[in-house]
């Protein structure tokens, strides 16, 4: 009995699945023909158990030197990654380009936080940062267009399982399926929420620590369409946002107490939504959309009414204001916005606002959009339904680019993903 014990544990181990290993360890080495013959079974989208290390972060990690073997003069140029000697960043890319091709997810996290983009950028691999980008903006939009997909007459009902012929979402390679309204999400390696395949990027919400140093600001930036560009114009230093709940939503946010708190107005759990080192951003936003008096203005998310201001001081011949947030609203009327003249305000939210006033007729020259805790396809649905509709055809549009704001990788993503919109729209 116990021979046949030892026999089975054995045999257990000697079938046991390597799989994982054997790819992370084909990605370190860039060795692409074992990586085709492994994916000819398995896809790219495994981690290490111990470091998070997806195939992609493999790949890159395998670039940086080793500082023991930097005097080592028996390297060859090409490199080794096992002995610990740096690979070059043109086999890195191509092997990246493979692992993309298998179902490499691009901003997946390893246990040190870090998405292979942002390793690539900590490393000055400037090629490979901009091919995990494009992958991103590849990944969002693809997202986009099938959260609109409606199944044809002929495919089964969404309760029904598929025959086996249909085109399913997890079937297109080197993405993950957006998952169901309303399903729970999965937990990633460091315990916080996220999505297969792409990282939840609402306008992220920034924690604002007690010991927080004076003037401390967070890592942050604006884009304006039509040429206002406000990410080169943030003022000054800035650090690293520390996120308490960068999946908060709309609905919870308008349910939340808020508290205006000096230069900052922060939500229940301390996040910040609005801060007032964004003045000077919000100052050019205005002086670029609303450069001379008389024109007619709209900026949808008062917060702290910073660029609501600035759109005054340019003396408007009508200024509209679209807030949803009870407290906010109960703040304007307390410093007498209601009260000002040449300034509309419509209390709710700018999905049930702005509708009525496309019906009214209502036209405008300039359009803001700073919205809180809404994300992406909130921001195309506002651009394709209610800027072409209330936009004259010189009119122009802006808004607080917020979009995966947590981490550099992210928002270069988004900012390019926002600015399809315009694209898109142009082409059309």
């Amino acid at each position: 009995m116990a021979t046949s014990s030892i026999d089975a544990t054995l045999a257990a181990a000697i079938d046991a699945d390597t799989s994982t290993e054997e790819i992370l360890l084909a990605a370190t080495n860039h060795d692409l023909d074992a990586l085709r013959k492994l994916f000819e079974k398995y896809d790219a989208k495994v981690q290490d158990a111990d470091s998070g290390y997806s195939p992609l972060h493999a790949a890159i990690a395998a670039c940086e030197p080793d500082d023991d073997f930097a005097n080592d003069m028996e390297v060859n140029g090409a490199g080794d990654a096992i002995n610990g000697h740096a690979l070059s960043e043109e086999s890195a890319l191509e092997t990246v380009k493979l692992l993309f091709e298998n179902g490499a997810i691009w901003n997946e996290l390893d246990k040190n936080d870090e998405t292979p983009g942002c390793m690539a950028l900590r490393l000055g691999l400037h090629q490979i940062y901009d091919a995990f980008v494009d992958a991103g903006v590849r990944a969002e939009l693809l997202f986009t267009m099938l959260d609109d997909y409606e199944p044809l007459p002929d495919e089964p009902p969404p309760d029904e399982p598929p025959t086996g012929d249909e085109t399913l979402d997890e079937d297109i390679v080197g993405f993950e399926p957006a998952p169901k309204r309303n399903e729970p999400l999965p937990r990633n390696l460091n315990g916080t929420q996220d999505i297969d395949g792409f990282e939840p990027n609402p306008n992220p919400s920034y924690k604002v620590e007690e010991d927080e140093s004076p003037g401390a600001q967070p890592r942050q930036g604006t884009n304006a369409m039509e040429v206002v560009d406000d990410a080169a114009a943030t003022p000054g230093h800035q650090t690293e946002p520390v996120l308490t709940n960068p999946n908060v939503n709309s609905e919870d946010y308008l349910k939340s107490t808020l508290t205006y708190s000096g230069d900052r107005l922060l939500d229940s759990d301390k996040n910040a939504v609005m801060m007032d080192w964004e003045t000077e951003i919000m100052k050019m936003s205005a002086d670029k959309l609303c450069p001379k008096q008389g024109l007619r203005t709209m900026n949808v998310g008062f917060g702290m009414g910073i660029v609501d201001s600035m759109f005054l001081a340019n003396s408007p011949s009508m200024h509209h204001i679209v807030e949803a947030h009870p407290q906010v609203i109960e703040r304007m009327r307390s410093q007498g916005w209601f009260e000002k003249p040449n300034v509309r305000i419509h209390r709710g939210k700018w999905q049930d606002v702005l509708p009525k006033l496309v019906e009214e007729g209502v036209s405008l020259d300039a359009m803001y959009y700073d919205t809180y805790a809404e994300d992406y396809k909130d921001l195309k649905e506002f651009f394709d339904e209610y800027v072409i509709a209330l936009l004259e055809s010189d009119g122009m549009f802006g808004f607080y680019n917020g979009l995966g704001a947590d981490r550099q990788v992210c928002y270069d993503v988004y900012t390019k993903v926002s600015l399809t919109i315009q694209t898109i729209t142009r082409a059309c």
